[in-house]
C-alpha cells in the first residue's frame, strides 16, 4: 500500500519552448533582445593603433563609438571560458549585447561546446530576453558537419541552461526565452533536422532530471512506474510499457530484488518500456537497463558518517537517464532499431522485515548471493534485471547505475566508469558520449579480483571491500549476464548530481540516445 507523506505533490513543470531557427545574415542585420557573440582571447588581439583585428568586434566598436574596448579593458574581459561581458546599446536592433568567453582558436569538444551554450545562457538570462541571437566572432574553417554538431551541442547548453526545476516552490520564475537565432551555423533541411532533434534530446534530459530531483516522498516505486508509463501518451504507436508488481516479480524468481525490496512500506514496481520503429523492421534490438532506487537508506548498514544519505533519492539516476532516453527516443522516431527500457526499482529501506547482512537471496538465474551488506544493494536489484533482460532476445546491453562511491574516488564528479570486455561495444559508446558532450573512462575488469567476490556459503558475496570496489560491482553484475551478449556497465554515481549547484544533471541520456541513433538504419 502507498503511503503519502508531508502532502507534497509537485506542481506542473514550466519547460522552455522555445522556437529554434538558423540564419545567416551579418550579426549587426539581426533584430531582437540580446545578441550573444563567443568571443576567445584571440579574437581581442589589436593592431599597432589598439584596434581590434577581429573584423566583428571592430566594427561594434566603431558603431558604439569606443565603447566595447572600453569596457573590455575595465572588466578585465579576456575571452576565457565562462566569462561574460554586456553592453546596453542604442541605434542597433537589439537592445544587449553580450560578449562571452570560448576559446574557439582552439578546437573544441562537444562538451565545451554545450558547456559554452550554458555560459551563454547565465550571461543573458538576467536581462530576461524573449529573443536571443547567438554567433562567433571568428568561425574558422568548419565543414558543415562540424557547424552543425556544434550548432547541436551550443543549444542544447542553451536550453538546458535556462531550465529551472521550480515544481516544489511556492514562487516560480517564468521562462522568458521564445525565440533562439543561430547566425553563421548554416541553414538548410540538415540543420534543421539536426535542431529538432536537439529539442527532443532536451525534452528527455528534462524529464531526467525531474525525476532525480523529486524527493523520495513523492517518488515513489510506483509513481516512478506510473511517471514511465505515462511516457506512452501520444507514442502509442511505438512505445508500450509493462509493469510487473511484486507476485509477479516472485513467479519470475527475482529473489535479489525482492530482497532489497523487503523493508520497505512502499511495494517494488518493476518496469519494461520498448520502443518499436514507427515502419519496417528492427534490425538490432538493444537493451537500456537502470538502477531505480527511489531512495536508499543503506539498510541496516545504514548510510552515517558523511555518507549523503540526504541526498539519497539520486539513486535511480541511471533509471531516470533510461526513461529520459525514451522519451527523446520515442520523438526523434528512428527507424531499423527496437529498444528495450528496463527498470527494477524498489527502496532500500530498515524494518523487521527487511534483508539483514549474513543474509543469502537467490537470483532468478538461481545463483546464490551472500549479503555482507546491505548498502550493495544497487547490484542485487540489477542482478534480476538484467538476467530478465537477456531474456528478451536483445543484441547489445547498457546500464546505467549510481552503483560506487568507489568509481567517484576514481574519477570524480564529471566522468562515468565504463566496465566492459567488448572493444566494439567500448568504442560505440565513447564515441556517443563525445557527440553527446558527456564524460566516460573505459576502466579495467580485471578477472583476479573476483577472489574477493567468493563465498564459504553461498556462490559470491555482494562487495569485496573497498580496494577496486567499482572494479567488483562489475564483475559481480557480469554472472547475470548471457555471455554472447555485448554488454556494458556505466558507473555514473559522479556526474548524475551537480553538487554545486545541489540538482540533477540528466547525465547518461545524451550518450544513451547518440547510442540508439548510432544503430539507426532504413
Amino acid at each position: 500500500m502507498e503511503h503519502s507523506l508531508g502532502l507534497t505533490s509537485p506542481l506542473e513543470s514550466i519547460l522552455p519552448k522555445v522556437k529554434i531557427s538558423a540564419k545567416e545574415i551579418d550579426f549587426n542585420e539581426w533584430k531582437g533582445d540580446t545578441l550573444a557573440i563567443g568571443v576567445s582571447s584571440a579574437d581581442l588581439d589589436k593592431d599597432e593603433e589598439t584596434v581590434f583585428k577581429n573584423s566583428n568586434l571592430r566594427t561594434i566598436n566603431k558603431i558604439v563609438n569606443g565603447t566595447l574596448a572600453s569596457v573590455i579593458l575595465e572588466e578585465d574581459f579576456t575571452g576565457k571560458a565562462g566569462q561574460s561581458v554586456a553592453l546596453r546599446l542604442v541605434g542597433l536592433g537589439f537592445k544587449r549585447l553580450v560578449l562571452v568567453g570560448c576559446e574557439t582558436s582552439t578546437v573544441l569538444s562537444s562538451v565545451k561546446w554545450k558547456n559554452f551554450g550554458e555560459s551563454v545562457a547565465t550571461a543573458t538570462k538576467s536581462a530576461q530576453p524573449y529573443t536571443l541571437g547567438v554567433t562567433l566572432a571568428d568561425f574558422g574553417n568548419l565543414s558543415d558537419d562540424q557547424l552543425q554538431q556544434r550548432a547541436h551541442s551550443l543549444v542544447t547548453g542553451i536550453i538546458l541552461g535556462t531550465y529551472e526545476d521550480s515544481r516544489f516552490k511556492s514562487e516560480r520564475k517564468k521562462v522568458f526565452l521564445e525565440t533562439l537565432d543561430l547566425i553563421g551555423f548554416g541553414t538548410g533541411e540538415e540543420l534543421e533536422k539536426k535542431l529538432t532533434k536537439t529539442q527532443n534530446l532536451c525534452l528527455g534530459i528534462f524529464f531526467s532530471r525531474e525525476l532525480v530531483n523529486a524527493p523520495a516522498n513523492v517518488l515513489t516505486p510506483a509513481k516512478l512506474a506510473a511517471e514511465a508509463s505515462q511516457l506512452c501518451v501520444g507514442f502509442e504507436d511505438v512505445l508500450s510499457a509493462q509493469v510487473f508488481d511484486e507476485c509477479k516479480c516472485r513467479e519470475l524468481k527475482m529473489g535479489a530484488y525482492l530482497g532489497v525490496a523487503a523493508a520497505s512500506s512502499n511495494p517494488p514496481r518493476f518496469i519494461h518500456l520498448q520502443y518499436k520503429p514507427p515502419k519496417g523492421t528492427a534490425n538490432t534490438k538493444l537493451a537500456i537497463v537502470g538502477k531505480g532506487l527511489t531512495f536508499d537508506s543503506g539498510g541496516y548498514n545504514l548510510k552515517v558518517g558523511g555518507a549523503s544519505i540526504e541526498l539519497m533519492k539520486f539513486d535511480m539516476g541511471g533509471a531516470a537517464a533510461a526513461f529520459g532516453a525514451a522519451k527523446a527516443i520515442a520523438a526523434i522516431r528512428p527507424l531499423g532499431v527496437e529498444v528495450h527500457f528496463i527498470v527494477a526499482a524498489c527502496e532500500n529501506m530498515i524494518s523487521g522485515a527487511g534483508m539483514r547482512p549474513g543474509d543469502i537471496v537467490t537470483a532468478s538465474n538461481g545463483k546464490t548471493i551472500e549479503v555482507n551488506n546491505t548498502d550493495a544493494e544497487g547490484r542485487l536489484t540489477l542482478a534480476d534485471a538484467l538476467v530478465y533482460t537477456c531474456k528478451q532476445g536483445v543484441h547489445k546491453i547498457v546500464d546505467l547505475a549510481t552503483l560506487t562511491g568507489a568509481c567517484v574516488v576514481a574519477l570524480g564528479n564529471d566522468i562515468a566508469g565504463m566496465f566492459t570486455l567488448n572493444d566494439d561495444l567500448a568504442k560505440e559508446l565513447v564515441e556517443s558520449s563525445e557527440r553527446a558532450g558527456e564524460k566516460l573512462w573505459r576502466m579495467p575488469m580485471e578477472e583476479n579480483y573476483w577472489e574477493a567476490m567468493k563465498s564459504s556459503v553461498a556462490d559470491m558475496v555482494n562487495t569485496g571491500g573497498r580496494p577496486g570496489g567499482s572494479i567488483t560491482a562489475s564483475l559481480f553484475l557480469k554472472q547475470f549476464v548471457d555471455e554472447t551478449i555485448p554488454w556494458a556497465h556505466l558507473d555514473v554515481a559522479g556526474p548524475v548530481w551537480n553538487e554545486k549547484k545541489k540538482i540533477a544533471t540528466g547525465f547518461g541520456v545524451g550518450t544513451l540516445v547518440e547510442w540508439v541513433l548510432s544503430h539507426e538504419s532504413t
